[in-house]
């Protein structure tokens, strides 16, 4: 038996949600990203790296010591040497259109927390403007420090003036 809490109901409802966000994804992607992904996601695998490593040792081997009449390129390998170095712009473009889609994804991703994170900072200050208002209600009385700390969060947070901030903070 696993020794692992099960995951909440509402952890398992984002669960559900995020692995149908990834699968419409998927379904839209065009023909020519699946191929791209299907070949990169093969080849960079240690497999595909000892696959090669055999093929061109033996490709080596059979051109330098197989039967003479059946050497098909001599040393300096020069039909290898130009059979690799179209693989290599092959995969090159290949793992290129693969790190565009990625980088795409990870964008509209981003785009997304920033929106769940700017609607939680709302939803928060209303929480603390209610809050406020029930403590004002009920008499009871925050110190001075809480009272100027909880106005400060209650304000409007202006992610143009943070942004700009953070900008000169890391210049």
């Amino acid at each position: 038996m696993s020794t692992r809490p099960a995951a909440s109901s509402a952890a398992a409802r984002n669960v559900e949600e995020i692995a149908r966000l990834e699968q419409g994804e998927s379904a839209a992607l065009a023909l020519t990203e699946r191929i791209s992904i299907g070949i990169t996601s093969a080849v960079g695998t240690f497999a595909c790296a000892v696959v090669h490593v055999a093929l061109l040792a033996g490709w080596c081997a059979w051109n330098s010591v197989g039967p003479e009449r059946l050497r098909f390129d001599p040393y300096p390998f020069g039909l290898l040497t130009m059979f690799v170095s179209m693989e290599g712009v092959v995969l090159a473009i290949l793992v290129l259109i693969t790190q565009n889609r990625m980088t795409a994804q990870t964008d509209r991703r981003d785009h997304l927390e920033l929106q769940v994170n700017l609607l939680a900072e709302q939803e928060m200050t209303m929480v603390l403007r209610m809050l406020g208002r029930i403590s004002d209600h009920l008499g009871v009385a925050p110190d001075d420090r809480e009272r100027a700390e909880a106005r400060e969060l209650m304000e409007h947070t202006n992610v143009y003036e943070l942004m700009e901030e953070l900008r000169r903070k890391f210049q």
